[in-house]
């Protein structure tokens, strides 16, 4: 690897002699054009994206960790539309891809994240300074003129950008902020605030609450906070649950072995062996999934992920998060961390869990090869909320829901309307999780720029491009890796156009930034895959309604270029044993056009049997997934009738290499010819 050394780094050596040779040691002075503080995925972005402009940069790194959650475990990407991902993020995945002999990837391997982070910064001239805690900032009336570390380092710029998760820095400025949840008074949104149903990741059998069973004065399990969640609808403190993702493996010579966690008392986890006891006299089968969401990576790895009513989400553990000190919330982090470890430890060693399970899970470990400082767990907590910016537009269910349009977007938002449960408590004797969100958003929409600026009359030269004004509803959505990348994209280019202009973030000519950022691809407007006439007709996605498989298929959003939330292939095994019938509702009987879309790549099949079924008739095409396509593929046009009667059916006879399938489209023939 070759090192070239910056203006900056001989600015600081330089001043580092200079105090040797004075006979004390001095605290370093860093000036830069743009300062960047936070290493995460969204604050590399705009580092580069600042020096692509050719700004001087300056990237202060809370401990030692690139990357953020991107390379802390969350190697499953929740893409929400994928094709509405741009710019520099989209860079990004294609970086990942080249990694694996692809075109581009969205589930990776951890390390190699944090190399393609650390790479990019190397070839962009950006040189990060790690183990950086902010101190203090200062300013000269709404501008920041420098920020000072707990080590003494000085950082001076007239552009900065706060690219923490917690918002740390826009806090320190005096910039106002707010964190929890609002209530569904306040921007007129349904879906904040206490919840009065939350049907996903709970207990489904009742379990005691109770020390002593049937006894409320002996108090409260571990893990149980008071009261019965509040009124639905109100406004509160209480932020979503943090957790670790797990890399797990089953690769024998790549597993670390389980670890008791320090103080380990079985005791805590009363409440999963009374799980365990319901479950079981409920006879319920018990498996990792139970416990995990589990999702491959590449090279025998996983990303796992919270899943059920007790799971790694450390429900309730972290209010005080988003505005503790650097040593309580590293407290915090050891304890979801421990936690995590007691729970698997508990499964491990408990007489309640079936031996079936602990067998299983005696199979998986910590992988040898990710991250080996700290025993195979991730160095970076998943920091699902903290600090919300309250600055110039506030991002609410209305934008996420189409109900409301940004005029001046930065990047797009897909992903559901998404919060992890917010407190566990008792409800009518029973335990219950609350505040569980999962809303699907109708399309991709826009992210406003002033959504990442303080209030004019508060901050002139910061940008918030992770910790954004949002409500909880909508940052729920927001608060997806790939975004906060388009984020960083877009505050990076907004401060070096605001340093060039000599204007403050908030007088930015919009158009000069909106021009610059689809330069450098990024996608400010969705227009539904890019492709004509994509949503026009009938259409069959593999995971909706009218699908029906043989044979077992595998999700996958590893390839881009498809509808809906995945593709399925076929693992390329299992030949002539799997099949995809696609069964549409036909309005009325006549001629339509029958059309494929998948995401072609060369190690697909170039010989699927594609069965369609129409009034007059049984036809099969061969359909070559090899090919490059525009839009979708035309099977034939031909007479259906009304209703289901017709039906596509896609086939793993004779293939070789991977099958996929995707979606199928019947477009009347008057619509085809438009």
């Amino acid at each position: 690897m070759v090192c070239r050394m910056t203006k900056i780094q001989r600015l600081v050596l330089t001043l580092g002699l200079l105090a040797l040779a004075g006979g004390r040691i001095s605290a370093a002075v860093v000036e830069s054009d743009v300062c960047v503080y936070g290493g995460t995925s969204g604050g590399v972005v705009a580092a580069v994206a600042a020096a692509h402009l050719g700004q001087t940069v300056s990237l202060a790194v809370y401990d030692t960790h690139l990357g953020g959650l991107t390379s802390g475990g969350l190697g499953a990407t929740d893409v929400g539309t994928v094709t509405a991902i741009g710019g520099m993020a989209r860079e990004f995945y294609r970086r990942i891809g080249r990694c694996y002999g692809q075109e581009e990837r969205f589930d990776f391997e951890p390390h190699v994240a944090a190399q393609v982070f650390a790479d990019w910064l190397r070839e962009a001239g950006v040189t990060p300074h790690w183990r950086q805690r902010l101190a203090t900032v200062t300013k000269s009336g709404t501008r920041i003129t420098e920020i000072r570390m707990e080590d003494g380092t000085v950082y001076r710029a007239k552009m900065f950008i706060d690219a923490t998760y917690e918002g740390d820095l826009m806090a320190q400025a005096g910039v106002s902020f707010t964190f929890g949840r609002e209530g569904t008074n306040v921007y007129d949104e349904p879906l904040n605030g206490v919840r009065a149903s939350t049907p996903k990741h709970q207990f489904d059998v009742a379990v005691d609450p109770y020390i002593i069973p049937g006894n409320s004065a002996s108090g409260l399990l571990p893990f149980i906070q008071p009261g019965d969640g509040g009124t639905p609808g109100a406004g509160d403190r209480r932020i979503q649950a943090f957790n670790y993702r797990l890399c797990f493996t089953q690769n024998p010579t790549n597993r670390l072995p389980h670890v008791q966690p320090p103080d380990f008392d079985p005791a805590r986890y009363e409440l999963l062996g009374r799980l365990l006891d319901a479950w079981r006299a409920a006879g319920k089968k018990l498996t990792l999934h139970s416990f995990f969401n589990i999702t491959a990576l590449p090279n025998g790895k996983t990303d796992m992920n919270n899943n059920g009513p007790f799971s790694t989400d450390f429900i309730g553990m972290n209010w005080t998060y988003p505005t503790n000190d650097y040593a309580a919330r590293e407290k915090l982090d050891r304890q979801h961390r421990e936690y995590i470890q007691g729970m698997i430890w508990y499964l491990l060693t408990s007489p309640r869990a079936p031996e079936t399970l602990r067998d299983e899970l005696r199979t998986w470990g910590p992988c040898r090869d990710e991250w080996p400082e700290t025993g195979g767990y991730s160095p970076q907590i998943y920091v699902r909320e903290a600090r919300r910016l309250l600055g110039e537009y506030m991002m609410t269910q209305a934008d996420c829901a189409g109900d409301r349009v940004a005029p001046d977007s930065l990047c797009l938002g897909s992903y559901n309307m998404d919060s992890h449960n917010c407190q566990r408590v008792v409800q009518h004797g029973v335990v219950r999780n609350e505040g569980d969100v999962q809303v699907h958003v109708p399309r991709p929409y826009p992210i406003a720029y002033r959504a990442i600026l303080p209030r004019r009359s508060e901050c002139e030269n910061l940008l918030v491009p992770l910790a954004l004004s949002a409500s909880h509803i909508a940052f729920g959505s927001i608060r997806m890796e790939p975004v906060f990348m388009m984020l960083g994209q877009g505050a990076g280019t907004a401060a070096a156009l605001a340093d060039v202009d000599a204007v403050s973030v908030q007088q930015l000519s919009y158009a000069r930034l909106a021009a610059q950022l689809t330069k450098d691809g990024a996608l400010l407007h969705w227009q539904p895959t890019g492709l004509a006439g994509i949503t026009a007709g009938i259409i069959v996605d593999n995971a909706g309604p009218g699908v029906s498989v043989t044979g077992d298929w595998q999700a996958s959003t590893a390839t881009a270029g498809f509808l809906g939330r995945d593709y399925w292939h076929d693992a390329n095994a299992g030949k002539g044993e799997k099949s995809v019938t696609f069964v549409p509702q036909l309005p009325r009987a006549g001629r339509y056009q029958v059309a494929l879309y998948w995401p072609a790549a060369s190690n697909r099949a170039s010989n699927v049997p594609v069965d369609v079924n129409f009034a007059g008739g049984l036809q099969t095409v061969l359909v070559d997934e090899t090919r490059e396509h525009a839009g979708w593929v035309p099977l034939l046009t031909t007479n259906f009738d009304a209703g289901t009667n017709g039906w596509v059916r896609l086939r793993t006879t004779g293939t070789t290499n991977h099958v996929i399938t995707d979606a199928v489209r019947w477009l009347p023939v008057s619509a085809a010819s438009q």
